[in-house]
């Protein structure tokens, strides 16, 4: 006799998920095949599989099991196929009603034991059953916070196989012990770098301008001084004046961190910008993402609508930091790989710190710098030309001096709230454009529909006729003079504002 039963899952490439079907055939002599395009963790989930069904005291059929994913062309991967893989089987031994699973989305992976473990990609997995017009998704208990985040569709958080089948047979749910290890907090947690204030940093007027600028206009950050001249300090607050993510974007970087598996315990949702912060001897793989079949999102993937800070910029590798020119641009990365191609959103603020040369001490009043010349130069052209023009703002950062210990600083809910009115200028001007923040403008955008006059214009184009300003920079320098008259509250930069821009450019202060 034979036995056919098909159920819902779905594959994630890059951050979108496509809906699989799941379709089992059992008959003819004993042996079970996965057909597909599986990866080698699916493959194995035979053997998972068949022990989690029987811990669970079910009936392994004795016959030919024939699994197939379909669509067959699309590159599977993952152990969460482990709940759709066991539950299609059941049904198509007649044990579970076909009926229970129209219109379910299954996920999850099985221990031996039956247990399901937490998955990751289960955001974007379930927004693409709602959106394919599925009404009910079955997930681990650890996840059953992120997968409701998706209105419209009823989630059942599973602890075990047993649970889920009950849940489908319509039978009271057995109890199962919690798994301690894999527990969560539906809350919402906030991010640990908003404890950071910057009233924190004492002194530093120039580089605090440039970072609250920074943070305003959406403009990548150079900081460049000595050791422990409040650099890192001075980044790792940038954050506290960000405003939280809208609803889109909040989806939008949780989908992410989700499928990276980065996703922090306790927090379903990310709400605040991310802070991601690689050391420097991460590899391109780490920073841009990647993978042998199916690529994974990297740091600058993980910073999307949020900070890339990269501290000792210089000491990275210059492959690692070349490969930031694309998303720099575009605001996105595409990886290619033999069997399938994953676009991965990275809109990030980039800021670099780094010192003067290898000892730090290049140019200090304080203390004598040990390095050789030519060793100077060499640290100086480690940030390639192409990285340092995609770079808005450079600033100095000094020491501060012991008068400017004492003094009070403003702190960053002050600060923010004059981001968030910047921001709030730019959002009504800029209404009606895919863009959001003047860091985000292309450069036909500028010069046609924010068109300046050339009187005011006249310092950026007076840098390029010196070759201190490239025409790309020009694009940059106006960008920011906007950002500065945005926090200044006037409706367009004066020339003053566009001469300032160019000292931030250039490394100066005014």
């Amino acid at each position: 006799m034979t036995r056919l039963a098909r159920c819902r899952s779905v594959a994630i490439v890059g951050v979108r998920g496509t809906v699989v079907d799941i379709e089992v055939h059992i008959g003819g002599m004993p042996g079970f095949s996965l057909v597909g395009l599986p990866d080698a963790s699916l493959y194995e989930s035979r053997d998972r599989v068949r022990a989690a069904v029987m811990s669970s005291r079910e009936s392994w059929p004795l016959q030919r099991i024939t699994v197939s994913l379909s669509p067959a062309a699309l590159p599977k991967r993952g152990s969460h196929f482990d709940l759709g893989v066991a539950v299609a089987i059941l049904a198509a031994a007649e044990e579970v009603p076909l009926a229970s699973l129209d219109g379910v989305l299954f996920l999850g992976e099985l221990a031996l034991d039956g247990r399901l473990r937490p998955i990751r990609g289960v955001l974007p997995a379930v927004l693409a059953g709602e959106r394919a017009g599925l009404t009910r998704a079955v997930v681990p208990e650890t996840n059953a916070a992120e997968a409701r985040l998706i209105p419209g569709i009823r989630v059942f958080g599973a602890r075990s196989l047993r649970q889920v089948l009950a849940f489908l047979r319509g039978t009271e749910i057995p109890d199962e012990a919690r798994d301690e290890l894999d527990g969560t907090a539906d809350v919402l947690v906030p991010a640990a770098d908003d404890r950071l204030d910057l009233a924190d940093v004492a002194g530093q007027p120039e580089a605090r301008r440039a970072v609250e600028i920074a943070a305003a206009g959406h403009h990548h950050l150079l900081l460049s001084g000595t050791p422990g001249s409040g650099k890192t300090m001075l980044a790792r607050r940038l954050p506290s004046l960000l405003p939280d993510l809208s609803v889109d974007e909040s989806l939008e970087v949780t989908s992410i961190h989700s499928i990276a598996g980065a996703l922090p315990p306790g927090r379903p949702l990310i709400v605040r910008p991310p802070f991601v912060d690689p050391h420097h001897t991460s590899s391109i793989v780490s920073i841009v993402g990647g993978g042998s079949r199916v690529p994974l999102p990297g740091a600058a993937s993980l910073a999307h609508r949020g900070i890339l800070f990269l501290d000792e910029a210089p000491e990275f590798q210059p492959r690692v930091l070349d490969s930031l020119r694309q998303p720099l641009e575009s605001g996105t990365l595409t990886l290619a790989r033999s069997e399938a191609a994953s676009v991965f959103p990275a809109r990030f603020l980039l800021v670099m710190a780094q010192n003067p040369c290898p000892c730090g001490y290049f140019g200090s009043p304080i203390r004598e710098c040990t390095c050789k010349p030519d060793a100077v130069r060499r640290y100086g052209h480690r940030l390639s030309g192409p990285v340092r023009d995609r770079v808005d703002i450079h600033v100095g950062v000094d020491a501060p001096t012991m008068a400017e210990l004492d003094a009070d600083a403003e702190p960053s809910k002050v600060v923010a709230d004059r981001v968030a009115e910047a921001r709030a200028r730019q959002e009504r001007r800029l209404r009606g454009t895919p863009w959001r923040c003047n860091g985000e403008l292309p450069g036909p955008f500028l010069r046609r529909e924010l068109k300046l006059p050339a009187a005011v214009t006249a310092p950026a184009y007076e840098a390029v006729r010196k070759g201190s300003l490239t025409l790309r920079g020009v694009d940059r320098v106006l960008r920011v003079a906007w950002t500065v008259a945005d926090l200044a509250g006037r409706d367009r930069p004066t020339a003053d504002d566009v001469r300032f821009a160019v000292d931030l450019r250039q490394g100066g202060t005014t």
